[in-house]
């Protein structure tokens, strides 16, 4: 019996760059038996924002899923190995903490340990919780070793900083040899469907039409399809994360590369370093309510540490999404879809997640309404537990400036102000079953930007003073011994065949 849906047999994708390119690499490899026609049009006369140079952890499974040779995306793209992110100032000036890609500690009999820790911290018998994190002290040391090699007893995972360009075009090399089509040309006009109101097709500049039964929106902040053609409302949330402009522009290198990404509080925003083999990239996020734009242009070019590589270029954006990723024949993936700034670089996951998310509700045999609920289901939970997490950066903060007094006394969404009271009263945290940033994410902001525990587990205290620091202190030590004897960083990539051509010894 026919369901009356459309099989789908043909993709547009609508836009190239990072968020196009893993689109058509994932899906032509992921979907490939499936008889899919894929199509990706893109301009070489329009830009795209290309400052995605920092990954969290799950893109080794991305790449993975599709086959990429780790070691050879490194060298290709110039990659560096990231094991967090560092941030400076964001508590009060001169603080410094890492949100690590690992664990602290391990249980101590039985009880979590970070319920331990906040005893033994109140009691003033615990170190900085970032001793108690080997990501966090290899990072601080410059090396690496991937885990496991060396015969490290604590887990941790890495990422990786590379050259968002690079990788796009490395993928766009792998799509077209899975058999997706290219086609050159800006888009003049999008075709619906008078009846439905579904996309049917997209007509070029030079006449060609390109015809589809599923469209995908990776057009970035243009929004062409999503926005411009569906008329999806956008869900502004700048009252909650107000910065709504960014320079951008690499340097070159002025010491090591570094095995994380740093992010540093500035007068009205912050500014991020992300050191690849051959260059650094830098930008300053900032809200031009409270800095002028040549004023922050300046603070980030006296700040940079090597000579620029041309000049600053600026963006500006709204934070948000829109209310439906998928709305008829059109998922939005990308910033297309909304845009978050990348405190926390999750601009790339959240394409991953678009992606896989669509893969795995692939609407073969025609689009469902349950499909697309679902869809829409699983990337609001993305955007607002993300949004909740950056948020938190800014509100937990000590500084001085109008700026920083603003985002201190500003509303809270419910739903983070119920986590920071739970563990300011007891060490509770937020635990997903699925979604981004687990409990080792908030412990670090937490802890870093001087939310501490008042309380904590009562069974803690049943492990006896002498017994909890003489734990603590042997966690201490050996993170510290495994960290020592890992290579450092720039000797590993050498080492690993993953240094890239065009890097400077």
């Amino acid at each position: 019996m026919s369901s009356g849906r459309k099989q789908i047999d043909t993709v547009v994708i609508v836009g190239g760059g990072t968020a196009g390119w893993m689109t058509a690499a994932a899906i032509s490899r992921l979907l490939g038996g499936v008889g899919l026609a894929i199509t990706l049009v893109e301009s070489a006369a329009i830009g795209t924002v290309g400052v995605g140079e920092a990954t969290l952890p799950q893109i080794r499974t991305f790449n993975r899923m599709l086959g990429i040779d780790e070691r050879e995306m490194m060298a290709r793209t110039a990659a560096t190995i990231k094991l967090g992110i560092e941030f400076r100032d964001w508590g009060k000036p001169g603080d410094r903490y890492v949100h690590p890609f690992g664990t602290y500690g391990e249980p101590v009999e039985g009880v979590d340990f970070i319920q331990a820790w906040a005893l033994a911290n109140a009691l003033g018998k615990a170190s900085a919780i970032g001793d108690y994190s080997l990501p966090i002290v290899a990072a601080w040391a410059d090396r690496f070793a991937p885990p496991g090699e060396g015969g490290q007893q604590q887990p941790y995972d890495y990422a990786f900083q590379f050259d968002a360009g690079l990788y796009a075009a490395w993928l766009a090399e792998l799509a077209q040899g899975s058999g997706v089509v290219r086609r050159e040309g800006r888009i003049v006009e999008v075709i619906r469907d008078a009846e439905s109101g579904n996309i049917t097709s997209v007509l070029l500049e030079n006449g060609a039409v390109i015809e589809g039964d599923l469209f995908i929106d990776c057009s970035g902040f243009r929004s062409l399809l999503i926005g411009d053609t569906l008329e999806t409302p956008f869900e502004d949330w700048s009252h909650w994360l107000p910065c709504n402009r960014a320079f951008a522009v690499p340097c070159a290198n002025g010491g090591e590369h570094g095995p994380y990404t740093r992010a540093t509080a500035r007068e009205a925003g912050w500014q991020w370093r992300i050191p690849l083999q051959h260059r650094v990239g830098n930008g300053l996020v900032y809200c031009d309510a409270f800095w002028e734009d040549e004023a922050a242009r300046d603070a980030l070019v006296t700040s940079l540490e090597g000579e620029a590589g041309g000049e600053p270029r600026q963006l500006r954006f709204t934070t948000g999404r829109r209310r439906e990723l998928w709305r008829g024949n059109c998922v939005a993936i990308g910033l297309s879809g909304g845009f978050l700034e990348p405190l926390e670089s999750t601009s790339i996951d959240l394409i991953q997640s678009g992606i896989l998310n669509l893969v795995e509700l692939f609407p073969g045999a025609g689009i469902a309404e349950a499909d697309q609920r679902e869809y829409n289901r699983l990337m609001d939970l993305e955007f607002e537990r993300i949004r909740d997490f950056l948020v938190l950066h800014y509100v937990a903060n000590q500084r001085d400036g109008e700026f920083w007094t603003a985002m201190r006394e500003m509303p809270l969404p419910e739903s983070l102000s119920e986590k920071i009271d739970d563990f300011r009263r007891r060490a509770l945290l937020p635990d997903y079953a699925d979604g981004l940033f687990q409990p080792v994410s908030w412990i670090s902001v937490f802890l870093g930007q001087n939310i501490v525990p008042e309380g904590w587990d009562p069974r803690a205290e049943g492990i006896g003073e002498a017994a909890l620091v003489e734990t603590l202190d042997g966690l201490r030590q050996s993170y510290a011994r495994d960290a020592a004897a890992m290579p450092v960083h720039r000797e590993f990539l050498r080492m690993s065949g993953a240094q890239y051509a065009g890097a400077s010894s």
